[in-house]
């Protein structure tokens, strides 16, 4: 047997001693965060597979895998069909697809700590329906059965100055507490680890290319705060930083404390905290007072000096992504075609150069031809990089982590000439990007209801790209950021002044090439004598999209306009950071383009 139908089997043998029919897997661990440690990745140990999100579900003679769109491609690639049968995570969900596969009677096992509360309590109702019963088991089968799993790693956080957030813990946790106290409870469980650290002004070290403190807290209307987190965590010289009411416990003790709330009222988001917490809070006798997360809003509305902070990073990273498309254009040129993790490797030395830089906010997606059909390609889960080829394009999705911002930024760039189908594709997704980009908007207005600006130049030829067109990103946190978001699906949170969002509209042909114009931008009042205020879009992204990729034809006067503004004013704010090769290629790179 191979490896992965060995673990199959292990994890089979558990589920039967423990008298499970099902085991639900999900990519997810006791933080429920994107980015995990290499110890809690259990798809990858599972199944093999290395995307950022799905689910696995093993049964006693079958086992399905659960992905969304942006890895169709990717988990058949990986994922032995032989084992593990595919399915669409968004169109067939997995306690959906349980419930046609399984009989009355039958148990389905999770771990608790591995989803949400809104999510355990629908897929029990779901369930129970069929007459199939949801067991919460927090001794995870998983783990049980990962004999080799690695060690947490566990390093102290960053303390973070208030040069970069902008102001003290002490006065956050103020300002959460008033709103906790409106709501008429008495604590809120901050669950979401980039939540406290934003409220404690730290940053983790633990996780590549997440900066966040592993931990959750219990904050009370009085401005106090329990912060449950593994003692190695935990900062020297944390008591001045954070202020005066704060008080780290050590993870282990925290289902005392949990347990020890009754009478309290809690508010806690059932959408984004872990269903274990609120069911310890619940059978300890706490109430839970279901609402969003208190910290989400004022933390993804950046205050003045984040959004400053922004700017700066976003121009001290311009110069490394400009350094490496000139040496890229240069190495092609003389006839140099390298690989994936070469290239790769090479924006990441221009990125170490620049000031405040802290690690990539996320593995570049360096991708090649065909390879950047995927839209979260990694050419380090690969046995072998792709290579540049003559005539195609080259997609590089990349970012940084600075002390005073967080970068993400996609470019696709001409190998060559790779003909009129590619620049025609091109240049309709960069339409759509310019669409979004020049959006006025009155407060209230959703991502979800400016999804369509970016699509609709693809609409009307009949394409479309299956991913998100906007991310919300934050300030030395989370690369994807929430609750801001642009796409089809409902998302009903306003867009607000300071809130980053990427824009980025793609299109991908299976086998062929993809195409992606990524640029960060934030939400800003628009300075305009209009009847109702508008707010609108600044450009954070400061580096020139490849001109060879234009089809003019299909540009109006209008987005011609928008390009050559937004080329002028690139090379307005780099050049002066710059000098000979470099220089001058940014010079011919932001030249106006002519209709």
């Amino acid at each position: 047997m191979s490896l992965i139908a060995d673990r199959l089997a292990a994890v089979r043998s558990l589920m039967s001693e423990r008298g499970y029919d099902a085991l639900v897997i999900p990519r997810a661990d006791e933080y429920l965060g994107e980015y995990l440690p290499e110890h809690n990745e259990r798809m990858l140990w599972m199944a093999g597979f290395t995307g950022s999100a799905g689910a696995i579900v093993v049964l006693a003679e079958r086992a399905a895998i659960f992905v969304d769109g942006r890895y169709t491609v990717q988990v058949r690639n990986e994922v032995d069909p032989d084992l593990f049968e595919y399915h669409h995570l968004i169109e067939e969900p997995p306690v959906a697809w349980l419930t046609t596969v399984l009989g009355e009677g039958s148990q389905v096992a999770c771990d608790p700590r591995l989803h949400t509360l809104a999510w355990y309590q629908h897929s029990d109702q779901h369930l129970a329906a069929k007459g199939i019963t949801l067991v919460a088991d927090a001794d995870n089968i998983v783990d049980r059965c990962w004999q080799d799993r690695p060690a947490a790693a566990i390093s102290p956080a960053v303390m973070l100055d208030e040069a970069y957030t902008g102001a003290s813990s002490a006065q956050k946790r103020s300002d959460i507490a008033e709103l906790v106290r409106v709501k008429g409870a008495d604590a809120a469980l901050i669950f979401a680890p980039d939540s406290v650290s934003w409220l404690l002004n730290l940053r983790g070290t633990d996780i590549p290319c997440l900066p966040i403190l592993q931990s959750f807290a219990l904050l009370a209307v009085d401005g106090t705060c329990q912060v449950f987190a593994e003692p190695g965590r935990v900062p020297d010289g944390w008591e001045q930083h954070v202020g005066t009411g704060v008080t780290f416990v050590p993870e282990s003790e925290a289902e005392a404390a949990l347990l020890g709330c009754a009478g309290m009222r809690v508010l806690a988001d059932p959408d984004s905290a872990n269903a274990w917490t609120q069911l310890c809070l619940a059978r300890g006798g706490a109430e839970l007072v279901a609402a969003e997360d208190p910290v989400l809003m004022p933390k993804a509305s950046k205050n003045s000096v984040e959004i400053e902070g922004a700017r700066q990073a976003h121009l001290r990273d311009a110069v490394a992504e400009i350094q490496f498309l000139q040496w890229l254009d240069a190495e092609v040129a003389a006839g140099n075609l390298h690989d994936e993790a070469v290239l790769a490797d090479k924006l990441g030395s221009f990125r170490e150069q620049g000031e405040h830089y802290r690690g990539p906010s996320f593995d570049t997606i360096s991708a090649a031809g065909g390879n950047a059909a995927m839209c979260h390609y990694n050419h380090q889960n690969v046995e072998q990089p792709g290579f540049l080829t003559p005539d195609s394009v080259y997609l590089v999705d990349s970012g940084g982590q600075y002390l005073d911002g967080t970068t993400d930024i996609t470019r696709t760039v001409a190998i060559g000439d790779p003909g009129p189908e590619v620049r025609r594709m091109f240049t309709l997704v960069l339409k759509g990007h310019i669409a979004l980009d020049q959006a006025r908007f009155p407060r209230g207005t959703t991502g979800t209801h400016l999804d369509a600006l970016a699509r609709q130049f693809l609409w009307r030829e009949g394409h479309d790209f299956d991913h998100g067109t906007g991310h919300g990103v934050g300030a030395y946190l989370s690369v994807h950021e929430g609750p801001q978001r642009i796409a089809k699906a409902h998302n009903p949170f306003p867009l607000q002044p300071g809130m980053i969002l990427s824009n980025e509209p793609g299109y991908y042909r299976d086998n062929a090439y993809g195409i992606r114009c990524e640029n960060l931008v934030v939400v800003q009042p628009v300075d305009a004598d209009t009847e109702v205020p508008m707010l609108g879009f600044e450009a954070l992204t400061m580096v020139p999209f490849d001109r060879r990729l234009l089809d003019v034809s299909l540009l109006t006067v209008e987005e011609l306009d928008w390009l050559n503004r937004y080329h002028q004013q690139v090379f307005t704010l780099i050049a002066p950071r710059l000098e000979g090769d470099v220089l001058a290629w940014l010079e011919d790179a932001t030249a106006p383009v002519a209709a």
